[in-house]
């Protein structure tokens, strides 16, 4: 049991995971003819660790570094107001984006509303030449029209359902969970440390 939701089942364990990544990061490459120009951008606070992850596969890849940063949206949400102490991260991006092709990295895709956001927070600090989206689960139902354009596994989910990405770094575990919402509860990311 996790916190007020019962797991219904693993969609993908660790080995499926790091699958996925390396097939992400070689359609980054291909899509983006090698890594020159390239930088990736992770939401905070799952999206930034695989954003570290994509970012390994590239330079065991192509030889290259590519620049990568972290991003906050706490403020930028439009439920901000709903959540009087949102949980408050930084924002480290540590090198110019202007005319860069940023690869924005998220965990689980929903409503597209985290995203909307992140998109709002990065064109407050500069003006990129393309912005790609690339997410480990694309669960659907969509409110917003946003669709990603690299795709780990679309695990199609009822609304009272919640799927969730877990990371061995944060929580101890690396899976993805697809568990029932207790009444009362809300779709969204776990804690870090998981919420056991």
């Amino acid at each position: 049991m996790n916190g007020n939701q019962t797991v219904k089942s693993v969609c993908m364990d660790a080995e499926e995971i790091e699958r996925s990544l390396t097939r992400i990061t070689h359609q980054i490459l291909e899509s983006n003819h090698g890594a020159d120009n390239l930088a990736l951008v992770g939401i905070v606070t799952r999206g930034d660790i695989l954003a570290e992850k994509l970012v390994k596969k590239i330079k065991d890849i192509e030889g290259v570094d590519v620049p990568l940063g972290h991003l906050d949206i706490s403020f930028y949400r439009d439920d901000y107001l709903e959540y009087l102490a949102p949980e408050i991260h930084s924002t480290n991006i540590p090198f110019n984006i202007d005319g860069m092709n940023i690869v924005l990295v998220d965990d689980v895709l929903y409503t597209g509303r985290t995203v909307r956001s992140a998109l709002d927070a990065l064109m407050d600090i500069g003006r990129p030449k393309t912005v790609q989206l690339a997410v480990l689960i694309d669960r659907g139902h969509r409110e917003l029209p946003i669709r990603a354009d690299y795709v780990g596994k679309n695990v199609p989910s009822a609304t009272d359902e919640n799927v969730r990405l877990f990371l061995e770094e944060v929580d101890g575990r690396s899976e993805v969970d697809i568990l029932d919402i207790a009444p009362g509860g809300r779709a969204g990311s776990a804690p870090l440390g998981g919420d056991r």
